[in-house]
Parts: C-alpha cells; structure tokens; sequence
C-alpha cells in the first residue's frame, strides 16, 4: 500500500518513489559506456541484421549502418578536425540524419543540430556561436547556408539530397523533389561536397579511435533565451547516456502485464534536431535494437497515414498537435494500432479532448512526459503500465529530483504553486560559452530552475499552470518573445513592440504581436514580409495588432502579462 506522505512534506522529499512501480529502482546504476559511440558501436554488433531506420520504404539495418557512419567518421577525422570540434547538421528525418549524427559522434566530434527552416539570420547565429568547422545539409536548404558561409568560417560544406540514400529508387525521388515539387531553390556552394563522394572517400579511409570520456560534450542543442539569443545546451555523452537508462527503465513498467516484441518499432515523425525524438527515438531506438520508421514530413498527413498502415507499430511519440492532426485524416481509422504499446506525449501540453479520442480510436492512453533541451530532455513522466490520462506532468525518473521552489529558491510544501527545479544526471553541463546565463538557471545544489510554475501533489505527479518566463510554446517549440521583438525592431518602420503568446487550438499557442508604428504608412502584410525573411515559420506573429501606445512599467518596461489579458 502506498505511504501518504506526511502533512507539510516539501516537494523535494521523494514522496513520489512510493508511486513507482514495483519493478522500477529509485536510482539508475552506474552509466553502461562511457560514450556515445561506444554503445552505438555494440548496439550494432548485438543487432547487425536487425533494420535500424527505415524511410520511403528503404531500409537500413545496423550492419550499413555501422559502415556507413564508419566513413563519414573518417573521413571528418581526414579533413583534420581534431577531437571536440563541433560539425553541424541541418536535415529532416532522412536516412542521411542518423548516418551523419552517429558518424560525428564516432569521430570524437560534437554534434550541432540546426532546424533545417532556419532563415540565414537563426543559422548564422548559431553557427558562429558554436564554432561549426563543418556542415552537412540537405540541398533543399543549401541557399540558406549558401547567403551565411562566408561569415561563420565554415571549412566544410556537404550536401546530400533526399535520395541519396535510398538506392535506385533515389533517382526518382530526387527528380520529383527538384523538378517536379521544385523543393530546391537554387544555390551555388563552389566549395561544398557531395555526401556520396565523403561516403567514398570514406570508404578507404580509417576511422582512427578516439578516447571519449563521459563527461566530454556530445551535443550542442540550441534552445531560446530570456535575452532572445539562442543558447546552446551543452550535453555531454554521460547527460543523453543516463536519459537513455532512465527512460529504459521506466519502459520496463509498460511490459509488466503484457509481451515485449523481439523488435520494437518507433514511429519518428518529431524532427530528429529536436532533443524529444533525438533521445527517445534514435538513441532509444538504437540502444533497444529496435526500428525507427522515419517520417520525412509529418506535415503531410495523408502520406504519413498510408506509411502508418505498412507497420506494427509499438511506439509513438507525438505532440498534441501532430496526434489531433492524424485524428482529423478520414483514413486514420483504417490504421491497426493493436500492437501499440505507448503513445507518448511531450513538447506541449496535451489536450484532455484529443487525449480521450485518441485513446477511444487507438486504444491507448497518451502519456504525457516532462523535459527540456536542458535535460536531455526527460525529466518525469506518468507511469507507462497506466492506461489513464492524468493531465499531469508525471512523476520524476530514476535518479532524478524535482523541486518545487519560491522565489528565494526555497522548497515549498506539496500544494504550493512554484518555480519546477529538476536535479539528475540528465541535467546540462551548461549553456556553451555562457557562464553568465548558466549562472541564472543553476541553483548551488544543483538544481535547473526550468521557468515552468507548477506543483507537486501528495503522491508525488507534477502539474504544469504556469510559466515564469514570458517564453511562448508553439507545437512544443519554444519561442521568446525578445527575439521576435529585435526582429520586428529591425524594420523602419516600427517604433516599438511587444511580443505575447495567445491560445490556439492547433499549435497550443501562437505568436501575437503588439505594434507601434514609427511610419504611419507601415501594413501589415509589410511587417509579415519582414518577418518571413528573419524568422522560421512557428516564431512569425500570427496576429497582428497596431496600437497608439503600449502598456509599461513606472521605469519604461513593456508589461507583456498586460497585452496577454
């Protein structure tokens, strides 16, 4: 029976471990490798003819894909980047996405993951912040990286295009993508290379080993700022490889009353350059034997329909947004999802309507989980043996502490609404290069202070209500509210403005622009235009609203709570 806990208990009291489930430790033990590449190489060997990734009905199994990352490994190794040197990668969820990743981590290098929508103005940010020596992109963005090379001192380009890999019937594919779709603007790179040429250079080429420690950085996932500057979360191969035992663990619990297939199959439609699938769907996947069934644009739904009706499949991770979009498809029904195990939610808040359809057309509860690029990212997550939706946050995994923190940084009683502090080996080492910025979010014990408000119950579930930054979260990717500020600043015709978040039914919430104008001829389809061009398309204002004056602080501050109402 579980032990209600005492009456004034604090949230960082552990009073969630008498709702684990039985089978599942309170602590993770001692990390299984020391790097990355090190479980991704004996991952291979243990499930050499087992498929790894598949996409557009190719498949690739753990055998090409330890030869493959084999030679992108050396041949980075032979252009003479040294260990830690950090190589970027700006692709969706193509074949080519792993083989790179894992290539770059073979090599001693540090992984950068770009979004590939990135306007030239976001990449060279983050690329000049990261010290990229090396890119690899999908030609359907070269022209971004085109307008941006000869400013961040890239020493190598390479560009792959989206049939490379899928053998002869790439030739098909790449024709429609160019001359039929017409998906790839013109650009003009003299220096870049074809990533057929690495993968055959690299082929004679040795892949030279290099000594990883766990504490070296593995990955630099950029996340917003308070300031607008987008930061880079520095993972290191412990961070991703205690994540990866943690939720290993917890999966363990959704296997308890039922089977556990030889081979679990993963739907990967969340972009492989956000944390959430990048840990829960290629290193998960990877170190599970299991097969990730990569969808190369969720967006479009009806395709990725008819890819869902080829598969058995056992996990999904989703966001409130991508499940209530497949539900709103007429042949979702027709889709056998007898053998799903767990759906999982993350990145934003799910919805109790799309939770209760899902579960009355699927027959499996959505489970929501907690993280941020910060954690690497898991931090809690509801039981995987339930078959209920809780509209909480779950509870914390193994080896990891949540506080419920006031203002002081003092630990409120279970029921108190506060800041959610996250302790665990999951949590960064850092933001690259910002002592400054680390030294607001980290706590002296060690905790992150995440800026999401919420509290703990006496059985240890956490709930999300509010959140202290005026950060805004648009289909779980977050934007702040400075950076579409300084954007629509750049613009001469704007005096000031100020950036809020507003609730919408499709993406949770959207971005909604207050502006003052400096010219009084200055539209709005003028300043969309302007956006376009500086921003990805989640953090381009939604809506629009010219005022006279904005509401501000007795020192001048613009008080966005008061726009938001």
């Amino acid at each position: 029976m579980n032990e209600v806990p005492m009456r004034g208990a604090k949230s960082g009291e552990k009073v969630w471990l008498a709702s684990y489930p039985p089978s599942v430790p309170a602590e993770i033990p001692p990390l299984s490798y020391k790097s990355l590449a090190a479980l991704f190489e004996s991952c291979c060997v243990e499930y050499l003819p087992r498929v790894a990734f598949s996409s557009m009905g190719r498949e690739m199994t753990y055998r090409e894909l330890e030869a493959e990352t084999r030679k992108v490994g050396a041949w980075l190794q032979a252009q003479g980047l040294v260990k830690g040197d950090r190589v970027a990668v700006m692709m969706p969820n193509v074949l080519q996405n792993p083989v790179v990743t894992y290539g770059i981590l073979r090599a001693g290098f540090v992984v950068v993951n770009v979004n590939p929508l990135y306007t030239p103005r976001e990449l060279e940010h983050q690329l000049k912040d990261s010290g990229a020596k090396a890119i690899f992109v999908l030609e359907n963005f070269a022209h971004t990286v085109q307008q941006v090379a000869a400013e961040v001192g890239l020493r190598h380009i390479v560009v792959t295009s989206m049939g490379d890999m899928l053998g002869m019937k790439g030739h098909v594919v790449n024709l429609v993508v160019r001359k039929v779709k017409k998906l790839v603007p013109v650009w003009s790179i003299p220096s870049a290379v074809a990533l057929k040429k690495v993968l055959s250079q690299g082929a004679h080429q040795s892949l030279k080993p290099v000594e990883i420690e766990s504490d070296d950085v593995a990955f630099l996932q950029y996340t917003g700022g308070t300031t607008g500057v987008s930061k880079g979360a520095t993972l290191t191969h412990r961070n991703l490889i205690a994540n990866k035992m943690q939720i290993s663990m917890w999966l363990d619990a959704a296997f308890e009353n039922r089977s556990r297939p030889e081979v679990l199959n993963f739907v990967c439609a969340l972009p492989l350059y956000h944390i959430f699938a990048l840990t829960v769907n290629s290193l998960m996947g990877i170190a599970m034997g299991g097969h990730n069934i990569l969808i190369a644009n969720p967006r479009d739904i009806p395709a990725f329909v008819k890819e869902l009706q080829k598969h058995k499949v056992h996990v999904f991770p989703g966001l409130n947004t991508l499940f209530n979009a497949l539900m709103n498809n007429a042949d979702f029904g027709k889709v056998d999802f007898s053998s799903l195990i767990l759906a999982l939610g993350g990145g934003m808040a799910v919805q109790r309507p799309v939770a209760e359809r899902w579960q009355a057309l699927t027959g499996t509860a959505i489970t929501e989980g907690y993280g941020l690029s910060e954690t690497s990212p898991v931090a809690t997550a509801n039981r995987f043996d339930s078959q209920e939706f809780t509209g909480m946050i779950g509870l914390p995994l193994p080896s990891t502490d949540i506080s419920i923190r006031d203002e002081e940084g003092n630990a409120l009683p279970i029921g108190e609404v506060g800041e959610i502090c996250i302790r665990g080996p999951q949590v960064m080492a850092g933001y690259w290069q910002r002592p400054d910025e680390t030294a607001k979010v980290m706590t002296e014990d060690g905790f992150f202070r995440s800026g999401d408000m919420g509290y703990m119950d006496e059985r240890g579930y956490s709930k999300i209500v509010d959140r202290k930054k005026d950060m805004i979260l648009v289909s779980g990717f977050n934007v702040y509210p400075n950076e579409v500020e300084e954007v629509a600043a750049m613009h001469p015709g704007v005096l000031e403005s100020a950036a809020v978040g507003v609730p919408d039914p499709h993406s949770g919430e959207v971005v909604k622009l207050f502006v003052v104008k400096k010219d009084p001829d200055l539209t709005e389809e003028a300043l969309r235009e302007h956006c376009a061009v500086n921003l990805t398309g989640y953090k381009r204002p939604r809506l629009i609203e010219f005022r006279s004056e904005l509401p501000k602080t007795n020192v001048g501050k613009i008080l966005r709570r008061e726009l938001r109402g």
